[in-house]
């Protein structure tokens, strides 16, 4: 099984995906393409753009009553369209999976409680699909059956955390496995990894080279925060490395672990 292959993408309603109509897939104009289906640079960039707009709206305005005057850096989201990108590829894998699983998705998980985390306002369209997204990865993650928590999984997930300046950088393996206990939000995203790698080569996805390498959207518990971060699973040429997942076990817990700073 491949793992550290992840996401997204969401509904066709909500995301507006668009039937391909055009021979060969090498569309600038074009994001990624999953199956007959593709999702646009200007959808991406749409999706972008009013996270950085509403960000910086709330900045304003909270910065308005106490008399000060932001400068441009505070009006920026750390939202990027890659962010973006693996959001959107995760949600419509992810939504294949589950389906071909016969698994019920809740409606749990709303974006205003992921806004404080995200920093986003919860009306931004990124903080409504992360709410979709978080869903999905919550059922998906506890149904399939954890990955071997071999040191490549673990230090693929500590160099994706390492990218977001939520841990120590250039910590040996031994000391990234004691701060990671055991390791169970690790087991579970590279399962979910596996998972969505197999159903992007059951459906055909391509990327755009500007968005690669893709990644599974995830988060860990960082005391009282949580540190989002993306697991690659497709790079510059394609997919990752492939990652051996074991046979069937007890699910695993909800995708959550200690991350030290």
């Amino acid at each position: 099984m491949r793992a550290r292959r992840l996401i997204a993408a969401a509904s066709v309603a909500a995301l507006g995906v668009l039937s391909l109509t055009a021979c060969g897939k090498a569309s600038p104009d074009v994001a990624a393409y999953i199956g007959d289906s593709r999702y646009s640079v200007a959808r991406v960039d749409a999706i972008y753009t009013d996270a950085q707009t509403r960000y910086a709206e709330a900045v304003r305005q909270g910065a308005a009553q106490s008399g000060q005057t932001p400068g441009p850096e505070q009006l920026r989201a750390g939202v990027t369209r890659q962010d973006v990108v693996n959001l959107l590829v995760s949600i419509d894998l992810g939504k294949r999976v589950a389906a071909e699983k016969k698994l019920q998705i809740p409606d749990q998980i709303t974006p205003d409680q992921l806004a404080p985390q995200l920093q986003l306002p919860p009306q931004a369209e990124f903080a409504k699909l992360w709410g979709e997204w978080a869903d999905l990865f919550a059922v998906l993650s506890q149904q399939l059956p954890p990955a071997d928590l071999s040191d490549e999984s673990v230090m693929a997930v500590y160099h994706a955390i390492e990218k977001t300046g939520g841990i120590d950088k250039g910590l040996p393996v031994a000391q990234v496995r004691q701060l990671f206990g055991d390791g169970s939000f690790v087991r579970s995203a590279s399962a979910l990894s596996a998972a969505l790698g197999e159903q992007a080569d059951k459906v055909d996805v391509e990327v755009n080279p500007r968005y690669r390498p893709l990644g599974v959207p995830a988060w860990v518990n960082k005391g009282q925060e949580l540190v989002f971060y993306a697991l690659p699973y497709i790079d510059a040429t394609g997919p990752v490395t492939d990652v051996s997942t074991p046979d069937p076990v007890a699910s695993p817990t909800p995708a959550q672990g200690p991350v030290a700073s």
